[in-house]
């Protein structure tokens, strides 16, 4: 018998697979493909307290191995979300992370409290929408020049520690790889009261159009992800594991079973999937079934077996 169930913050998934914020909107677009219930949890777009239209131009270029992207965050705000998605949320039999965004404390404070609120709300009334929050810190802090809030310990703290003394729902805080020291920052994250962490985020990157000779992206750089930054993020991921407690979930080119296995020897208890979802819409379930034909294959029968091994 095979165990697939992995446990972050007491929510048990029914298997390590989870869709990245970002690649899979907030589900309801791949119900035609497979259904999301196989899936291990679904973390949705990234919100903002406000709505966002994303960045002008180009937002999505192909590379030699993955993508790069400049969408800006483009979202319906923290309202809509909860109004408008949320009622297809509670009809998913998987876990459900909400990723949030912010220009300040303020807007990360706020959002999350109305998150939280309606989350309330809905227990209340024996329904359920948002299982778990995930940070993303990685947005530049508008009052402060644009440096993302995720580059420096200090400034991070505050951010998490704002919102950590709002919700008392799990907290998963998503790192960025341009830390000024990764481990120090996961272990700060730790100490404030962070459930569990995902990492990495996108790298920032660029490309040119050698025809036109311009950038192709109007905002300079923009974030590389796919299986080019793979052994970087297994890595990484490595070293936040020895360097905490809690739980971690690997992020960055996984795109087959052996993959996410890399990444749970590595120390991680579960993955999210991000660019494969643009190369092959049926990923999730392809990983998925890929993932119980490596663990007969091996003779694993639970992933406690081989976890944090490397």
């Amino acid at each position: 018998m095979i165990d697939l169930t992995c446990c972050i913050a007491g929510i048990t998934f029914k298997n390590p697979v989870i869709m990245a914020s970002g690649t899979f909107g907030f589900g309801r677009e791949y119900e035609r493909f497979y259904p999301p219930g196989i899936l291990g949890g679904i973390c949705g777009k990234g919100v903002t307290l406000q709505p966002k239209e994303g960045n002008p131009g180009i937002r999505m270029a192909e590379t030699a191995a993955g993508m790069m992207n400049s969408v800006g965050l483009e979202n319906p705000g923290v309202s809509r979300f909860l109004k408008e998605e949320c009622l297809f949320w509670e009809t998913l039999d998987t876990v459900r992370i909400c990723n949030l965004g912010g220009g300040s404390i303020e807007e990360y404070t706020e959002g999350a409290r109305l998150i939280q609120a309606d989350e309330d709300s809905r227990r209340r009334r024996g329904r359920s929408a948002v299982d778990m929050l995930e940070l993303n810190i990685s947005c530049p802090n508008v009052k402060e020049g644009g440096m993302a809030f995720g580059l420096q310990t200090d400034k991070a703290r505050q951010v998490i520690r704002a919102v950590r003394s709002i919700v008392d729902m799990p907290l998963i805080i998503k790192l960025s790889p341009g830390a000024e020291n990764l481990s120090e920052m996961a272990a700060m994250c730790e100490a404030e009261g962070a459930d569990a962490l995902s990492l990495i985020n996108t790298i920032s990157a660029m490309k040119i159009d050698v025809r036109q000779r311009k950038n192709v992206f109007q905002h300079g750089y923009a974030g590389l992800s796919g299986p080019a930054i793979k052994p970087i993020a297994l890595r990484m991921v490595h070293q936040v594991c020895n360097a905490v407690n809690i739980p971690v979930i690997g992020i960055g080119g996984i795109a087959t079973a052996e993959d996410v296995v890399e990444f749970i020897m590595a120390g991680a208890e579960a993955v999210q999937i991000g660019t494969a979802n643009f190369a092959d819409l049926r990923s999730g379930e392809r990983i998925m079934e890929e993932l119980i034909r490596f663990m007969k294959e091996e003779n694993i029968t639970s992933f406690k077996e081989i976890r944090g091994i490397v």
